[in-house]
């Protein structure tokens, strides 16, 4: 019922605000409608039983014609309620941060459809309609990258976007239309009861791993995400990192280690090698940048790749861990870019050169700030504290060699995080550069606080989180024993 409304109301005001050209009325609906749509998800996250195992909240559509017989469900597990809760609250945030924003009624249009489209992803059980609505989301994308980007090589980044995500994407359709040849149906439910033999698991495994490690970014598939970052506006960026990245992981845990267990245990070590180099290597890269977005956008890289890990420790906590820390990634990196976007909207530069000193003109904004880079380096009582130690311990059990290079990432996310940091916050004000001096606003404020409240709460009490996920992760982890 709940699903029905939502999608409804979103499809409806897309196509209002596409209607109206009066920019308060386009301010003030948006903001509304993305509240709307909040308010719903939470109301659908507080009646989720998460003492059951099974799809709840199911909503079954048919279309029985003459011509087409076809039916598809939606519906939430413990996993993906979280996810749809993440993308309603991030998109609220990016609608009222761009409230101000020159092209408003053109991307709020491409904002509220990126969000009609990952909720799709989030709650459909139809394999192929998931596959549509999991490549869709490029078009918005590319327009909000490639139209309504900062600079010129913003054409560069968004072939980028495509160029990877389709050929990946390619092999998962093929897997897709092989899994209806011989399993008779695209539901789910129904697909999760067959048993696959290990070739076939083989070949499936690999169809959809290549779209799913281009979402990550699994290394080497990752070089499209620093371009994007760079190119795309803040609320881009945000997206990006909050919820795009997710899709992912969300996609290995839904099909990779659930329907093909066998040949995810067989290909675990090409994994492993993988995020291993993917978390040395982006971290190594974070040192050595000079762009504020491209900093973070690295950070991102490292911590991703960090949760594959988790994600193919085989064993509960691993899994718990890495979805833990996906959520407060989700929350942690949404708002350092937030933050830089802040600084980008009053003087214009990502450049770290002409920041300095900030400390004593803007001093809020340091303290979020200071605040949002400890979260990032998972500082006790934080979120990724949590995620990474249950994490961390997860691969340690598995493997002792791939604890080393996952402390030694967290090690070096401190000394990037730390030295971006102290150049931004002390050293001398760059009066050559920055003439005007004002802190953050109480709109800016307000969205801050926000994200450092949900950050703060899943560290000091993760077990609600805990609780929505426990019997799903239970399910997928038995598969290994």
């Amino acid at each position: 019922m709940f699903l029905t409304i939502i999608f409804s109301y979103l499809f409806f005001s897309i196509l209002l605000i596409a209607s109206i050209s009066n920019r308060y009325f386009i301010k003030v609906y948006s903001l509304f409608a993305s509240l709307i749509v909040l308010l719903l998800s939470i109301k659908i996250l507080i009646e989720f039983n998460y003492t059951q195992y099974y799809f709840q909240t199911i909503s079954v559509y048919k279309v029985d014609t003459s011509y087409i017989n076809w039916s598809y469900t939606f519906g939430f597990d413990g996993i993906s309620i979280l996810f749809f809760f993440l993308t309603t609250f991030l998109i609220f945030l990016c609608v009222f941060f761009m409230l101000n924003d020159v092209f408003l009624k053109e991307n709020i249009i491409i904002i509220l459809s990126i969000e009609f489209l990952l909720l799709l992803v989030f709650s459909i059980l139809d394999i192929l309609l998931f596959y549509i609505f999991f490549e869709i989301i490029l078009i918005p994308m590319y327009f909000l990258v490639g139209v309504f980007g900062s600079r010129e090589r913003k054409i560069r980044a968004v072939y980028l976007l495509f160029f990877y995500t389709l050929i990946g994407s390619f092999f998962f359709l093929l897997g897709i239309m092989y899994i209806f040849s011989i399993v008779g149906t695209l539901n789910l439910e129904y697909i999760l009861t067959w048993e696959f033999t290990f070739y076939e698991q083989i070949f499936l495994w690999l169809a959809f791993f290549f779209s799913f490690a281009s979402k990550v970014p699994l290394f080497p598939l990752h070089i499209w995400l620093p371009e994007a970052h760079v190119e795309a506006p803040t609320v881009g960026s945000v997206l990006l990192a909050g919820i795009l990245l997710k899709l992912g992981v969300y996609g290995f845990l839904r099909f990779n280690l659930l329907l093909f267990p066998q040949a995810s245990f067989f290909f675990s070590p090409l994994v492993a090698i993988c995020a291993s180099f993917g978390i040395i290597y982006a971290s190594f890269s974070a040192i050595r940048q000079t762009d504020l977005k491209r900093i973070i956008a690295y950070s991102s890289v490292s911590h991703m790749n960090l949760i594959i890990l988790g994600l193919f420790s085989f064993n509960f906590s691993g899994i718990e861990g890495a979805l833990l820390q996906s959520i407060s990634h989700g929350y942690v990196s949404s708002a350092l870019f937030f933050l830089i976007g802040m600084l980008y909207n009053r003087y214009h530069s990502k450049l770290l050169y002409y920041y300095g000193g900030l400390v004593h003109t803007m001093p809020i904004f340091i303290c979020f700030f200071f605040f949002f880079t400890l979260a990032n380096l998972a500082l006790p009582g934080t979120s990724n504290f949590v995620g990474e130690f249950i994490l961390l311990n997860a691969v340690f059990k598995n493997n002792f060699f791939l604890s080393i290079v996952s402390v030694l990432g967290v090690i070096l996310c401190g000394v990037y995080s730390l030295w971006l940091y102290n150049r931004i916050a002390f050293g001398n004000l760059k009066q050559f550069y920055l003439i005007t001096f004002f802190d953050l606003t109480i709109a800016e404020f307000l969205l801050l606080f926000s994200l450092f409240f949900f950050t703060l709460f899943l560290g000091l009490y993760p077990t609600f989180f805990f609780n929505f996920i426990a019997l799903t992760i239970f399910g997928i982890s038995v598969n290994f024993e």
